[in-house]
């Protein structure tokens, strides 16, 4: 299991290039949700939006919502007037794929609720901003900047007792957007398993 997981964080891992560039308008977007409705990033313009990419079968994402973690992070940001949008890039046939009912499932089995849950089989958002694993995190500021890019906290294992020492990126990031401050650590490496993308 180890070295499974070891090989998932070096795939996650590889590269350094981003398409989507923090500082710089973040990638325009549609989607269908697991609800079936279209949803695009200017539809919340004036908002906070968090990224996250999401595969159930991944044990490093396991790890972030079996604990409680992720879920308690998307509470609390929606409560702060941030929205929350979980994408899902796993092709048809890969590990992580699901559709609307699929994806429902999850959030009930979950228990989590962002805002809503887009569905990107193609890997046509994923690829524009880069997504390389599950969970990849990003933070776009309510003028609609890219401001964070990268993991979810500074401890890339996919072992739940590693949460409660963790910085957590996102977090420190959404409180330096909130404060109107430079976020600290801008681009991050993120980890986890790969993105399931239909050429992958």
């Amino acid at each position: 299991m180890k070295t499974a997981i070891a090989a998932f964080a070096a795939i996650a891992f590889a590269g350094t290039a981003w398409a989507a560039e923090v500082g710089k308008p973040a990638p325009a977007f549609t989607a269908q949700t697991a609800a079936g409705k279209t949803v695009s990033l200017k539809d919340f313009a004036g908002k906070t939006v968090v990224l996250e990419w999401t595969n159930s079968g991944c044990p490093f994402v396991k790890k972030h919502y079996d604990s409680g973690n992720m879920q308690k992070l998307q509470a609390d940001a929606k409560a702060k007037g941030v929205v929350w949008l979980t994408v899902n890039s796993s092709a048809p046939g890969k590990q992580g794929y699901v559709d609307g009912a699929l994806a429902a499932k999850e959030m009930k089995d979950w228990t989590f609720q962002p805002t809503a849950y887009l569905l990107d089989p193609a890997g046509k958002i994923g690829k524009a901003y880069d997504a390389r694993a599950t969970p990849h995190m990003y933070v776009i500021d309510g003028k609609g900047v890219l401001r964070y890019a990268g993991a979810i906290d500074d401890k890339p294992t996919a072992n739940p007792a590693d949460i409660k020492a963790a910085k957590n990126y996102v977090t420190a990031a959404l409180g330096d957007v909130a404060a109107g401050r430079a976020v600290a650590s801008p681009v991050t490496r993120a980890y986890g398993c790969s993105v399931k993308y239909p050429d992958a």
